[in-house]
């Protein structure tokens, strides 16, 4: 079911502001994002990371707003969600927006929600490289390294610096290679991969830009 764009309709619609319906055992990758819009980069993402790391369904979790990040350009909930429903468009990539219902700002407490309250599903993040580059500015950071697997998805130009990033040294040791991948999931925390896919070089901020540019011109 598609969501309705507009804030009425999007309160009215409670499937979005709840915790998708998992199964024990399930294996699902989490990730979050402002999605300020979702683009064809996520996707391939996401998908990449489903088959690579054995999972049963990804989560898109669309945040009410990235706490390292302004929020000036950021579109309403509603119709980020809307599009990403629209662009993921997989049986087994869930689109989300239960943070908002839940108060939740932060990705350790999200993460810190969902394995209290389905303690028999395996999670992992999921992240972009240049995400992993300031890993250790987010909050709890080592706590979401030892309560998840983490795997890094490759972005362009993102590479070198991710490998050198504060977080990458500190658990240098738990990294797993991506022959495993399939097994990451599975492993005592911490354990991490950098994960390689087709490189995309789409950004929502260049759609945000591009966008801005038609309505000038219209």
């Amino acid at each position: 079911m598609r969501l309705v764009t507009g804030a009425s309709a999007f309160e009215a619609d409670r499937e979005w502001l709840r915790v998708p319906p998992t199964g024990a055992g399930m294996r699902i990758g989490l990730f979050g994002g402002s999605f300020n819009p979702a683009h064809q980069g996520h996707r391939k993402a996401s998908l990449t990371v489903l088959r690579r790391c054995e999972l049963d369904q990804i989560w898109w979790l669309v945040t009410p707003g990235n706490p390292l990040k302004s929020h000036d350009e950021l579109a309403p909930l509603a119709a980020r969600v809307d599009k990403a429903a629209a662009l993921a468009d997989h049986p087994h990539v869930r689109v989300t927006a239960f943070e908002a219902a839940a108060g939740l700002h932060y990705t350790a407490d999200t993460i810190r929600y969902l394995t209290e309250r389905r303690p028999d599903v395996r999670f992992l993040w999921m992240m972009g490289a240049d995400n992993l580059s300031q890993f250790h500015r987010w909050q709890d950071w080592r706590g979401i390294m030892r309560r998840v697997a983490v795997a890094v998805v490759d972005r362009p130009g993102d590479r070198l610096a991710a490998a050198s990033a504060p977080a990458a040294q500190a658990f240098g040791r738990f990294r797993v290679d991506e022959g495993n991948a399939g097994s990451l999931v599975s492993r005592q925390r911490p354990a991490w991969a950098f994960i390689h896919c087709p490189l995309d070089s789409s950004s929502s901020t260049a759609l945000r830009q591009r966008l801005a540019a038609i309505g000038t011109a219209e």
